[in-house]
């Protein structure tokens, strides 16, 4: 694979540059564009791609549009990238999307690869990592969680797992959601007996814990099981998660029938609630088939311009649960084009499994297929059934895929009358589209944390949250308006630098679409909650500057805020700050709501947008809450070998097994911490001189 910028090709090179296709190519350029791009633009981005294409080569690889600003607008795949980039420049039966993204393309990269495989598999890479405007984007690339049953440990232990498989063991899954893996495990438990507990704690156990107790553990720990037993069972979790359950259950039914013979029936029992937890297992997997035994299923459903993809996973014939995702795409894109981008982003960090069905028919499915293979080292198999039991099935996680996506856009809709409502509530100009919302917490000053927390039309925006430690030398203890005004200054100081707010996007709002022109009732000073219309924008990009602000907090914390948002430039017409003061008695529903230079007001009672304030603030204290809590836990458990350098965990165990306790670590002589094992003598000499410089 090479790697070749196009940035500055001479000009006397691309002006005698003389070859047939070239000359096809200038004779088919005067081409008129009916398109919502400017033709200007279109025309000037189509000169900029007709200078890379003169020096591309005739080879699979993969390029990428950029803007002026040097952002990634498209990534694509090629066959030829001579004659793909060819397209573009020729000007021939362009959507309205790749005439937009014609008229920002400013400059290209391309890289070649050794095969179009190899070029289909960077370019999903690609994608995931550069997030470009105009490709399809999976929102939700978070990996699944698995099942592992160890195999670095003479009693194997049954986990929860995500990310890189590096431990040894046996991987079952992908399952759906963290859910499903917590309710089959727990069956697992009751099942096979298997230790949930990780290593350290299982070598320091001197008696049976309480999973022993409520037969959920065989207690390999204290050996109240032999090895041999308990290897036994785990060998029966294997075969049970393998799909040979039928065999599993006859062994146990067997062994239980025995056991009653011989008059062993505390051992019969045992059994029996082991099958029960089988069935349950069984039982809850919702639609099986018969005909599949290992397979991810896709379905994709399209209503007003969004898309909705609704993925099952089915396992050794078990259906092991059902995830949807909404990808970002344009809705002049056809569904076979955002499937076949979508499933190729799916798998780009996780193996396929020897079995995909589609909803619809993809153009590269054999390419994809190949490319897999390649990846998963067994073969891959990609369909699209057009009748029978796998039809019906594609049937089934379409409806899911249908309904899914209704419920979304519900819940869109829904959110977007509560946004026009909490605009017209406080006055604004325009349905905000972004709102954020800060908090702080602390205990008496101590491990103090702020917080912000996003809501926008699709409802909280947990991606985009924030926590501050607080890092000023000035601040005080327990001084919550030094806090407000550190975490405002430190969120919009960046904010300005890496996304500028221009005068036009001032007039504008940061965004089209997002209309709601409001007016005020002079008797109160509040709006006419009638007025006001949400129209949703063209495209769904969510604005980096919010239209809100809401400070947990009266006067005193507004005030704060407006200081720090001065101090690093932004006005009072880029964004609206609303500070929000508890009611009496901290009751919700008695919230008083501060404006810059305005009196204080109340909301109706039951009004919607009292309901909405509340939730955000809710939303903002929790999880303020929860990041203080856990900057206390650290701190609880904070080592001070965590802080000399050179000291990574396998020479701190060392440390701790050969003294005990950090404090004697401390009180130890130079030449006692030279003979811990895996000590060297500048080691010891900074352990040496960390304690006792800080004395």
């Amino acid at each position: 694979m090479s790697r070749n910028t196009y940035n500055d090709v001479p000009p006397d090179i691309l002006e005698n540059e003389d070859d047939e296709e070239g000359t096809a190519l200038e004779s088919g350029s005067d081409v008129e564009f009916d398109l919502e791009a400017n033709p200007n633009s279109v025309h000037k981005g189509t000169e900029v791609i007709r200078r890379f294409w003169t020096t591309l080569p005739q080879a699979p690889g993969v390029y990428r549009m950029l803007d002026a600003k040097g952002d990634v607008l498209y990534v694509g795949k090629a066959k030829s990238l001579k004659a793909r980039v060819g397209s573009y420049a020729r000007g021939q039966a362009h959507s309205n999307r790749i005439a937009r993204m014609i008229g920002e393309t400013a400059s290209m990269e391309f890289v070649t690869t050794a095969t179009e495989t190899e070029a289909l598999l960077l370019e999903a890479n690609l994608i995931k990592q550069l997030r470009p405007r105009y490709n399809v984007l999976m929102r939700d690339d978070k990996s699944l969680p698995y099942i592992l049953l160890t195999g670095d440990h003479e009693a194997p232990q049954l986990v929860k797992h995500r990310g890189a498989r590096k431990r040894k063991g046996d991987y079952y899954g992908p399952f759906a959601s963290v859910w499903a893996v917590n309710r089959t495990i727990n069956a697992l438990q009751r099942a096979f007996l298997l230790r949930s507990c990780n290593d350290s704690y299982y070598e320091n156990r001197t008696r049976p814990c309480l999973l022993f107790q409520i037969k959920r553990c065989s207690g390999p720990c204290t050996k109240e099981i032999t090895a041999e037993e308990y290897a036994s069972l785990a060998d029966e979790a294997r075969a049970f998660l393998s799909g040979k359950s039928n065999a599993v259950k006859a062994r146990i039914t067997a062994e239980m029938q025995e056991a009653a013979e011989e008059l062993e029936f505390e051992r019969a029992a045992r059994c029996r609630d082991r099958l029960a937890a089988l069935s349950a297992i069984q039982g809850v997997q919702g639609i099986n088939t018969q005909s599949v035994e290992e397979a991810d299923v896709f379905a994709l459903d399209e209503q007003a311009g969004q898309f909705c993809v609704e993925v099952f996973f089915f396992r050794n014939w078990q259906n092991w649960g059902n995830r949807a995702y909404f990808p970002k795409a344009d809705k002049s894109m056809n569904p076979e084009e955002v499937l076949s981008s979508f499933v190729a982003q799916f798998y780009d960090d996780k193996p396929a499994p020897r079995l995909i069905l589609l909803s619809h028919e993809i153009e590269d499915a054999e390419l994809m297929a190949a490319a897999l293979s390649t990846r998963a080292e067994t073969k891959v198999e990609i369909h699209a059934p057009q009748r029978g039991e796998r039809r019906q099935l594609i049937d089934y996680v379409q409806r899911n895929a249908k309904e899914a996506l209704g419920r979304r856009l519900a819940d869109t809709t829904s959110q977007q009358k509560l946004l026009v409502s909490l605009g017209q509530a406080f006055g604004l100009p325009r349905a905000p589209r972004r709102v954020e919302v800060y908090d702080n917490s602390h205990i008496m000053g101590t491990n103090a944390v702020g917080a912000m927390i996003v809501a926008g039309a699709s409802g909280f925006m947990k991606q985009h949250y924030r926590t501050f430690n607080m890092k000023s030398e000035d601040l005080k203890p327990g001084d919550d308006y030094g806090m407000m005004r550190e975490m405002l200054q430190r969120r919009f100081a960046r904010l300005v630098k890496e996304e500028p707010r221009s005068s036009a996007s001032r007039e504008s709002g940061d965004g089209e679409g997002a209309l709601a022109v409001i007016s005020e009732t002079p008797a109160t000073g509040l709006p006419d909650a009638a007025q006001g219309e949400y129209e949703a924008p063209d495209d769904d990009s969510f604005p980096a500057w919010p239209d809100l602000i809401l400070i947990d907090g009266g006067k005193g914390q507004l005030e704060a805020a407006r200081q720090a948002l001065a101090e690093v430039g932004v006005s009072e017409q880029d964004v609206a700050v609303i500070g929000i003061a508890k009611g009496r008695d901290r009751d919700a529903g008695r919230e008083t709501f501060f404006k810059p230079d305005q009196p204080a007001f109340k909301m109706p009672p039951r009004d919607p947008a009292l309901y909405f304030v509340q939730r955000l603030r809710d939303e903002a204290h929790r999880f303020a809450i929860g990041a203080h809590r856990a900057k206390r836990k650290r701190e609880m458990v904070k080592n001070p070998l965590d802080e000399i350098a050179g000291i990574g965990p396998t020479r701190k165990r060392a440390l701790l097994h050969h003294f005990g306790t950090v404090k004697a670590i401390q009180r130890a002589a130079l030449e006692d911490l030279m003979k811990a094992p895996g000590v060297n003598a500048a080691t010891a000499r900074a352990v040496y001189d960390f304690f006792h410089d800080k004395g």
